[in-house]
Order: structure tokens, then sequence, then C-alpha cells
């Protein structure tokens, strides 16, 4: 007989009783998390962390006497814990939501319009917290590599930027944790180098404000993906929240094309379907790197870039926020090589020196 599996304790923190009662019915239907509190602001949260020692709060932003990014700064500082956001993010909450994950939040999700309920998403609010659950932050070991943020070129960089086909690409997918991922490596690739394409998965109308932060940052540019676009050296698109992103070929190099077909793992935009979109039209042409993140979402798909003779990388364990996506990658055969964070803008400089290989 199998021992009971340790359910995940989860607080709720948030103004409304509506949304406490909300939430927690909705992370209530998982057999694998128990509601162990809610709190009504963050005085009244502090006061049941140390009583019940949750080991993951999900958090909304606006909320009377401390806001939540306060009450997010002073948590992480003193006390962390993986948080998970909850909050309504309009175009003015998206750049709130950013500073919660620079703050140390794990994943950010919109509440409910009004065409969902909390029970209607409740799949992936839990898919969420069991992923903050799951984290290595809740042993003390928060991924500190991304801080400070600025732009720097890799030394000694193992290639002269600017001297591509028409047809290399790069390609990178990521989860929980990604956000802070992606703002350590992207700064530190040159600009020159091929495309980049970027699927994080990641709410609607916050994907925007992501790749402007990016851009900020970046010695190229970075911008939302809109359909129909045509890439170029020196260009990275993100993944618009709730939006498929593949690529198609267009005459000599590639466009994007968006849909909103049905998720993919559960996710939307969906990592496997931009790496089984790049191994069928840039096959042995793309550098591919899968980040840290919960599930299996982009594993098949790297393996088919691998098959199809790309050079694929996974992040690894000790660098990783969630190790399952890269984890899943790995036991599939699919990564070439399994590279730590800090070591990734390299990895990917030394990929593109590489021969091509023809499968």
């Amino acid at each position: 007989m199998k021992p009971p599996v340790k359910r995940i304790r989860v607080l709720v923190v948030d103004d409304s009783a509506l949304a406490r009662r909300a939430i927690s019915d909705a992370l209530a239907r998982d057999p694998e998390i128990e509601v162990v509190g809610s709190a009504s602001d963050p005085y009244v949260a502090r006061d049941k962390i140390i009583a019940l020692q949750p080991d993951v709060i999900t958090l909304d932003l606006e909320m009377p006497r401390m806001d939540g990014l306060t009450f997010l700064k002073i948590l992480q500082e003193h006390h962390p814990v993986p948080v998970v956001v909850v909050s309504s993010l309009t175009q003015a909450g998206s750049a709130k939501a950013m500073e919660a994950l620079e703050a140390g939040a794990l994943d950010v999700l919109g509440k409910p319009d009004g065409s969902r309920s909390f029970a209607q998403m409740a799949h992936q609010l839990a898919y969420h917290v069991k992923a903050a659950g799951r984290s290595r932050r809740k042993l003390g070991r928060v991924q500190k590599v991304a801080k400070p943020i600025k732009v720097v070129k890799p030394t000694a960089p193992s290639i002269a930027p600017g001297d591509f086909s028409s047809r290399r690409i790069i390609v990178i997918g990521a989860s929980t944790g990604g956000v802070e991922a992606l703002r350590f490596l992207l700064p530190r690739l040159p600009a020159g180098l091929p495309p980049i394409v970027v699927v994080q998965h990641i709410p609607p109308n916050f994907s925007r404000i992501m790749a402007e932060h990016l851009d900020e940052l970046c010695p190229y540019t970075v911008r939302e993906a809109v359909d129909g676009e045509e890439l170029r050296p020196g260009l990275c698109l993100i993944a618009p929240g709730d939006y498929h992103l593949a690529l198609a070929r267009a005459g000599l190099g590639y466009r994007v094309r968006l849909t909103q077909s049905p998720p993919v793992h559960h996710c939307r935009p969906s990592v496997d379907i931009l790496f089984r979109s790049a191994a069928e039209q840039a096959g042995h042409h793309a550098v591919a790197a899968l980040l840290t993140g919960m599930g299996v979402d982009g594993a098949h798909g790297l393996k088919l870039l691998r098959a199809a003779g790309s050079r694929t990388l996974a992040e690894d364990e000790e660098s990783c926020v969630v190790f399952g996506m890269p984890q899943a990658a790995i036991n599939l055969g699919a990564a070439e090589q399994i590279v730590p964070l800090p070591r990734m803008p390299q990895a990917i400089l030394n990929a593109l020196a590489q021969p091509l290989i023809k499968p």
C-alpha cells in the first residue's frame, strides 16, 4: 500500500471574501492541495504564515493597509515562501505583475473576467500552485543568478555575430521561473544573432509588458509577436499570452503564425507547438533551449528538433526553479547538452558556431 501523498498546504490572501472563498473552493478540488487558511490583508497573513507554515501563498496585489507587492518584498526577505500572485491584470496591473515576479513571485495569474469563474480556471490555478509547491524555493534555494540585471555581452564569444544564413533560428521555451531565467539569458546574448522566438507560459495582457521590459535590457529588439510577422536577425519575438506560436516558411526565412487552437499540456502558448514547427520548418538550422518549468511541455518538441539535426539544450536541475520540463526532455534523450543557466548564453553561441548536423 502506497503511503499517502503529502498535500501542498496553501494560504489564500485576498481582501475580497468572495475571492477568498472562490480561490479556496477551486483549489480544494485538487486532491494534492490542502487550503489551510485565508487572510484578508498582509497583517492577518503574517500571523497565519507563522502559525500555519504554508507551503505556498496565493496573493492579491491590491489590498488595504499594505499592498501585496510591498508584503511580497518583506516576505521574501524575512520569511521566504513560494508565492503565486492572483490579481486583476489590467494594463496598469500588468506592470505590477512584472514587479511582483522581480520581487520573488513564482507565477502571476489574472483573476477571471465576466466570461469565466474561478471554478472554470480551477485546473490552471491548481497547476501553478503545485508548480510553486514543488519549486526549489520552498527549500530556501532561491534562484538568484538573474540579479542584478544589466546588458552584458558574453566575454570572448565563440562566433562573430551577423555571419549566419537566413535559415538559422533560435527557439526557447520556459514556464515556472522562466521570466527570471529569460531576464538573465536574453540580455547576455549579443546583437546580430539569428532571430529568436520565445514561448513562456504567461497570462494574457502580461506578455507585452514582459517583452517591453526585456527590450530595455537587451542589445537587440524584443517585442510581442504579431501574426504573420517576418523574422529577421537581431529580433526576438515573445509569444502572446493565450496564443500558440508556430513558425512558417517565408522565402528564405520564416514568419510567425498565431492561433488559439486548443491548449497543449493545458498550456497556451505551448512550447511543443513552437518546437514542432521549428523541427519541421528549420530542421538542422535551429538551436533550441528548454528552460525551467513544471510538466512536460516542450520535451517531445525538443526530441523532434534533435532528430531533425537541431542543436538542443536543456537547463540543468541545479539552476532550475522547477526541473519538470527539462527533466522530461532529458529522460527522452532530447537534450544534446544539459547546461546550467549561467552557462546557457555561451552554450547557445557555441551551438551556433558548430557545423550543421544533417539528419
